[in-house]
C-alpha cells in the first residue's frame, strides 16, 4: 500500500478550488446586497450588525492568512518550492505586496486565485508542484472553516432572528439564508475531505462518511442557531450579554486544553478566541486525548443552555403571533439535536477510522481498528513530513487518533479474543 506522506493533486482538487472561489464571491455579493437593502429600508441597526459581522470575519481571516504566510516563510526550502509560477507568495519582493493585499482584506481572495493557478499548472500542464498545490488547498479549507463560523453562522442567526422578529420573510432575507446555509454545507464537506486526505488509504474512505459527517453537523448546528435566534426575537438586548458570558468561558476552556495550532503566542490566542466562537455554534475538537469526555461536557452544556434559551423564548413570546409555529419549534428543536447526537454516534461507530496510539509512546507503530492499515508521517509524529501542511496535519491527528493507553489495551484484548 502506498503510504506516501503527500496527497497527489487531482482534478477534483482543482474543481473544489474553483467552486470555492465562486462560493466565496457569491457569499460576499449576497452580503453586500443584503446590507444595501437594510440601509435603503432604514434598518440601520441590522445594517450595522451585518456590516460588523462582515468586517470582523474578514479581519480575522486576513490575520490567520498573514500569520500563516509569515510562518511558512520560515520553513526550510519553502521559498524555493513556491518560487516558480506563483501569483502571490513567490519571492521576497512580493512580501510587501502580500502585506498590502491583507491590509486591503484581499489576502484570502488571492489565496484562492493562487491555489487555482497552481492547481492549473499541476493538473492541466503537468508541471511540478503537486505538494504545494495540496498545501494551498488545505490552508483554504481551514480558512473557510473560520469564515463560516465568524460570518455565515452568525449571519444565519441574524437573518433567522429578523424573520422571526418581523414575522415575514423578504426575498433578500431568503437569499441570505440560502447563501449562509450553502457556505456552512460546503465548509463541512470540504473540511472533512481535507482531513481524509491525510489518511494513507483515503481512497477507501467513501463519500458516505462525508455525508454522515455533514448530517450530524447540520442537525446540531441548526437547533443551536434556532435557539439563539428565538431568544433574540424576544430579548434582543440580552443576546450580546449571553454571548459575552459564554464566549470567554469557551476561550478559557480552549486554553486549558493546551491548544498548539499556531507557531506564536499571539497567533495561538487568536486561534483560541476563534475556537470559542466556533464552540458557540458547534463542537470542534482541538486537543489530543479525552475527546469523548470533552464532547460529553460540551454537549451537556449546549443542551442546558439551549433549553434555557428556548424556555425563555416560550415565556416571553407573543402567543398570537407565534401560534402557528410555537409548538413545532419546541418539539422539532430538541428532536433535531437528539437526532444529531445519534447520527454523530453512528459516524464514530461505523464511518470514523480510529488510529490508536499509546500515550507517551509517539514513536511506536500505530495500531488500528482495521479501517486504516498504516499512517503517514503527519500523524505518526508531531513533526509532519517536509513540505506537508503542518496545520491540517495536526487537526487530522487530533480528529483521527485515539490517544489513550486504555483504549489501545481494550482494542488488543478484543483482537486476542477474536483470534
Amino acid at each position: 500500500m502506498d503510504c506516501s506522506p503527500f496527497s497527489k493533486y487531482s482534478w477534483l482538487d482543482f474543481l473544489f478550488s474553483v467552486i470555492g472561489v465562486f462560493t466565496y464571491v457569491f457569499d460576499v455579493g449576497s452580503d453586500m446586497w443584503v446590507a444595501k437593502e437594510f440601509y435603503c429600508h432604514g434598518d440601520f441597526l441590522w445594517f450595522g450588525v451585518l456590516v460588523g459581522l462582515m468586517v470582523l470575519s474578514s479581519v480575522v481571516i486576513q490575520m490567520f492568512s498573514w500569520f500563516w504566510f509569515e510562518y511558512d516563510r520560515e520553513l526550510e526550502n519553502f521559498d524555493a518550492k513556491t518560487a516558480s509560477g506563483n501569483m502571490l507568495f513567490c519571492d521576497q519582493k512580493r512580501v510587501k505586496v502580500s502585506c498590502c493585499l491583507h491590509v486591503l482584506q484581499l489576502g484570502f481572495f488571492f489565496r484562492h486565485l493562487t491555489a487555482i493557478w497552481q492547481g492549473f499548472r499541476v493538473w492541466w500542464r503537468g508541471q511540478q508542484g503537486s505538494e504545494y498545490a495540496v498545501y494551498l488547498i488545505h490552508d483554504l479549507s481551514m480558512l473557510r472553516l473560520i469564515e463560516t463560523f465568524c460570518e455565515s453562522a452568525p449571519q444565519l442567526t441574524l437573518m433567522t432572528y429578523i424573520i422571526l422578529y418581523t414575522n415575514q420573510a423578504r426575498t433578500i432575507q431568503c437569499v441570505s439564508v440560502v447563501a449562509s446555509t450553502t457556505s456552512i454545507a460546503w465548509m463541512v464537506v470540504d473540511y472533512h475531505r481535507s482531513l481524509r486526505s491525510f489518511l494513507p488509504d483515503k481512497a477507501k474512505q467513501g463519500w458516505g462518511s462525508s455525508v454522515v459527517y455533514f448530517l450530524w453537523n447540520l442537525l446540531l448546528i441548526a437547533p443551536r442557531v434556532a435557539c439563539v435566534a428565538l431568544f433574540a426575537s424576544v430579548l434582543s438586548h440580552l443576546i450580546a450579554l449571553h454571548f459575552l458570558l459564554v464566549w470567554p468561558a469557551l476561550v478559557l476552556w480552549a486554553w486549558r486544553q493546551g491548544t498548539d495550532f499556531m507557531d506564536s503566542p499571539a497567533g495561538e490566542w487568536l486561534y483560541r478566541a476563534t475556537v470559542g466562537l466556533i464552540w458557540y455554534f458547534s463542537w470542534f475538537n482541538v486537543a489530543d486525548g479525552g475527546t469523548r469526555g470533552r464532547s460529553i461536557v460540551y454537549h451537556s452544556f449546549m443542551i442546558t443552555d439551549g433549553a434555557v434559551l428556548l424556555a425563555t423564548w416560550w415565556y416571553y413570546r407573543d402567543s398570537e403571533l407565534t401560534q402557528s409555529y410555537a409548538i413545532i419549534m419546541v418539539l422539532v428543536i430538541p428532536f433535531c439535536y437528539t437526532l444529531g447526537l445519534l447520527v454523530k454516534a453512528l459516524y464514530y461507530c461505523y464511518f470514523h477510522p480510529k488510529l490508536w496510539r499509546p500515550r507517551g509512546k509517539r514513536d511506536e507503530k500505530l495500531e488500528t481498528d482495521g479501517s486504516v492499515s498504516c499512517l503517514d508521517m503527519s500523524t505518526q509524529t508531531d513533526t509532519p513530513a517536509e513540505g506537508q501542511n503542518r496545520r491540517m496535519a495536526r487537526h487530522a491527528r487530533i480528529f483521527y487518533t485515539a490517544n489513550t493507553l486504555e483504549t489501545v489495551q481494550s482494542n488488543r484484548r478484543e483482537g486476542n479474543s477474536i483470534v
